[in-house]
């Protein structure tokens, strides 16, 4: 009897020893799990941060204006920078205003800014008048000058509209190459630059709905903007713009205490062409993600 259950345990231990052996020497159809690696983050900088959000497939125009607009989705970025050629306006000579006969009712600018807690902000230039060598404002717009914009936030802020100064250092004119970025630099502040062509404007922006730490939408803008019309169906014009081109866009992000440049590529923004895509001829560079803008009133 012990016999036996000596031998019914060694044909045990050595079929399992066998089985061992066939899986050792099966190795030609076994391939081991290869351990999970995270994306370096060059690869996260370029291509998308690990814990990034999307941003909208769509997203619904807001009436007034005739305008391009590519915006980030709502995330843990602290502004916007983008390099871009500024484009130039064609008037439409039958839309006169009335309350400034050298002026028109339609007018252009190229802007960023964005959404954060509730309140709007638009910075960047506009078509506007200008002061001459010798103080004289002009009848006319003449030039690109900053401005900034924000709405009201809560009970802590009012609504703000302001210009930079009517001054020759800050006038930007089309075809010239400027850099521009707004910046979350602190809680409740902004920083704004604009530089090129020899030029430099500077300023830091209060907005109170603006904080590091807060989930934020950017922007970039290129607009055909008509007067006294925010809200309302945009008005039929032969208006043109021109010669714009956005050479490269950034959004900034902090990772581990480093703020880093991310590419604003066409994975990490909302198009938007409003009122309709027929008024735009965008012409994107698959290269570099760079592209030109056109907007036309009448398609």
């Amino acid at each position: 009897m012990k016999r036996q259950y000596i031998l019914k345990a060694f044909f045990i231990t050595a079929v399992f020893v066998s089985s061992i052996a066939y899986m050792s020497c099966s190795s030609d159809s076994y391939e081991p799990v290869q351990p999970v690696t995270k994306k370096s983050l060059e690869e996260q900088i370029k291509t998308g941060f690990i814990d990034e959000v999307l941003p909208a497939t769509t997203s619904p125009c807001f009436q007034g204006a005739f305008y391009r607009k590519a915006m980030s989705s709502q995330d843990y970025w602290l502004g916007i920078k983008g390099e871009f050629i500024v484009p130039t306006l064609i008037n439409d000579p039958d839309r006169v205003n009335p309350a400034k006969p050298a002026q028109y009712l339609d007018n252009a600018s190229v802007y960023l800014g964005g959404t954060s807690d509730g309140q709007e902000t638009d910075i960047g230039l506009t078509w506007e008048v200008i002061k001459d060598d010798n103080g004289v404002v002009s009848a006319d717009r003449k030039a690109f000058r900053p401005f900034l914009r924000r709405t009201a936030y809560k009970s802590e802020e009012a609504a703000l509209y302001k210009n930079a100064p009517a001054e020759k250092r800050y006038y930007w004119y089309p075809g010239e190459t400027v850099t521009m970025s707004v910046q979350v630099i602190s809680a409740k502040k902004i920083r704004f630059i604009v530089d090129g062509a020899g030029k430099h404007y500077e300023e830091d922006f209060d907005v109170a709905g603006y904080q590091p730490g807060i989930k934020a939408v950017f922007k970039r803008v290129n607009a055909i903007d008509q007067v006294s019309n925010e809200g309302k169906p945009v008005q039929a014009t032969k208006a043109k713009v021109t010669g714009g081109k956005w050479n490269k866009v950034v959004l900034f992000r902090k990772v581990d205490g480093v703020i880093y440049e991310a590419p604003m590529s066409t994975k990490r923004f909302t198009d938007m062409r409003c009122p309709a895509p027929a008024n735009f001829t965008v012409t994107k560079f698959a290269t570099d993600d760079s592209e030109s803008i056109d907007i036309m009133g009448t398609p």
